[in-house]
């Protein structure tokens, strides 16, 4: 299976046994190491308990190989817009986040949510490789997606017409901010505790989010979905490179196997955990009243067109050198 992902690894390997419990076990001399460990997210909220159960995980079956101590989440223990900067200067040693709040390490970060292609396949087209390539050069190490809620979508207070965001002031994250000002939207950044309060006061008439990881209580602000989906809200644990590097090969060989086995369970496409959560939240919001908001024909092809083109322009303007390679690997 790890073959088919990409990841070759070392003799040391051999030497993790696998318990009846599916707890690995690491050689009688091996000693084991304690991660910091840090989210970009709220601990328990929705998008932040994928990394958790990482942590969990990790935990349980890597006795006496490698254990995380799971410090906190943002905002609590500083901004998540600089909580992977801070990680790569050391504060941390590794961090669940998505790639909207690192990328201010590397211009080129948002081709991860522009994916067309499946990780299993980014893994042997040398996609990943390259992503991987460009943030060891700031004391990165990628190791796995550990989660992925679907595309994301705009939410609204209320309903729009056609795909024309003009007199609309919207709540963003990197991730979508060129998208919607391409379409004549006004926007602000926020954490996510502040999108309840900005949609109930009215600072803002809707905001980005992926279509699961949802706050149940937004569906007291919110009105309306719009359809279809855009982009991939994956998200990603990130390693510091020197802190990777001084781990033992069993150390870093249990980690990488650990990371291909989350990654071929949070495959969107064959999900079964997303698959039940969309359909478990679609249910949620309906009873809620929200009502969705689908455009077809022309307005569904100017809406994917101006979204994928707002965000490679963004991409290729920001890294000429690299941008355009990026996504030949990243798009069909």
């Amino acid at each position: 299976m790890l073959k088919k992902y990409g990841l070759i690894l070392g003799a040391s390997a051999a030497a993790l046994l696998v318990s009846t419990t599916g707890q690995i076990a690491a050689p009688a001399s091996a000693a084991e190491v304690t991660l910091r460990g840090a989210s970009c997210f709220p601990i328990g909220s929705p998008p932040s308990r994928d990394f958790e159960g990482f942590v969990k995980d990790i935990n349980a079956k890597g006795k006496g190989v490698v254990k995380i101590d799971l410090i906190g989440g943002a905002p609590a223990i500083g901004n998540n817009l600089t909580l992977t900067q801070k990680m790569s200067r050391g504060a941390y040693d590794l961090v669940g986040c998505t790639e909207a709040y690192f990328g201010n390490v590397i211009p080129e970060a948002p081709v991860l949510r522009f994916a067309e292609r499946t990780w299993a396949e980014l893994r042997q087209n040398g996609g990943l490789a390259y992503v991987q390539k460009l943030l060891a050069e700031k004391n990165i190490h990628y190791l796995a997606r550990h989660g992925d809620f679907g595309p994301f979508h705009l939410w609204l207070k209320d309903p729009i017409k056609a795909p024309d965001l003009k007199g609309l002031h919207l709540r963003v994250a990197p991730v979508y901010t060129a998208f919607f000002k391409a379409l004549g939207a006004t926007t602000q950044n926020s954490n996510l505790p502040q999108v309840y309060t900005y949609m109930e006061n009215g600072t803002v008439q809707g905001y980005g989010w992926p279509a699961a990881a949802w706050v149940p209580s937004w569906a007291k602000v919110t009105g309306y979905k719009v359809e279809p989906g855009f982009y991939s809200s994956a998200l990603h644990t990130l390693i510091n490179k020197k802190k990777w590097d001084s781990l033992t090969s069993a150390q870093r060989d249990f980690l990488t196997k650990m990371g291909a086995d989350i990654e071929a369970a949070t495959e969107p496409s064959t999900s079964k955990k997303l698959a039940d959560m969309l359909t478990k939240e679609n249910a949620m919001r309906a009873s809620q009243g929200m009502k969705v908001i689908t455009f077809t024909g022309a307005d569904r092809e100017k809406w994917l067109s101006t979204a994928k083109k707002a965000g490679w322009d963004e991409v290729l303007q920001r890294s000429p050198k690299h941008g355009p390679e990026l996504m030949k690997l990243f798009t069909k």
